[in-house]
């Protein structure tokens, strides 16, 4: 494990990260969902998985995961952290493609990082979180169609936080360069109904789709 130095408005912070170096394909930076950090189960078996296939994987915390908050803070300070993240991996591999990949709200924070400027090969989401459940009305879109990367989407087709999909498909043909691949039957944590198995498994199983899109 390591630290990585994040300024905020309020001065400097630091954040823990695991930085697991692969074969130079490309580096995957990823965020954690909103209410978990970057040891869930789900993000470890997905690096684990993208690891094993010659990624070098960086997964890190948000600061307020570092304070003992339950609730995200501020997205300044998320796109702080973004920054300071990709600076860290290009740092560490410099010749190395950079991936900002996200569950949920990290991923969320990745795309307003990049509208806001921060450079990266391509942008993953692992279940974009459109809108909070049940509001529709309040649509997180405004900044993707400034996004000029390729940006993967993996959904699940039952994901309560895009539905209807009829506004999640309009939000993607918003985009410069996207495309979806859907998970049959996945929630919003990629669990099948009547299908149960460990976080961790679900999260490995989601890497063959993510190294297939950064190969391309």
């Amino acid at each position: 494990m390591t630290d990585i130095r994040v300024e905020l408005p309020a001065g400097a912070t630091t954040v823990s990260a695991d930085w697991n170096p692969g074969d130079g394909r490309a580096i995957v930076a990823v965020a954690h969902g909103a209410g978990t950090g970057k040891d869930h189960p789900f993000l470890t078996g997905f690096t684990d998985a993208l690891g094993e296939d010659g990624f070098s994987t960086l997964r890190f915390n948000f600061p307020y995961v570092e304070q003992g908050r339950r609730m995200p803070g501020p997205a300044a300070h998320a796109i702080a952290t973004w920054n300071a993240v990709v600076a860290f991996a290009r740092a560490h591999d410099p010749a190395a493609p950079v991936w900002a990949a996200g569950k949920s709200y990290g991923g969320r924070m990745a795309s307003m990082a990049v509208a806001d400027g921060l450079v990266v090969d391509g942008l993953v989401y692992l279940g974009y979180p459109l809108h909070p459940p049940g509001r529709p009305e309040k649509p997180r879109v405004e900044h993707l169609p400034a996004i000029d990367v390729p940006q993967l989407f993996v959904e699940g087709t039952n994901d309560p936080f895009i539905q209807p999909v009829s506004q999640f498909e309009e939000a993607v043909a918003s985009c410069r360069d996207a495309r979806v691949e859907w998970i049959a039957g996945a929630g919003h944590t990629f669990e099948v109904k009547g299908r149960k198995r460990p976080a961790a498994e679900i999260g490995a199983s989601l890497a063959p789709i993510v190294a297939r899109f950064i190969g391309l």
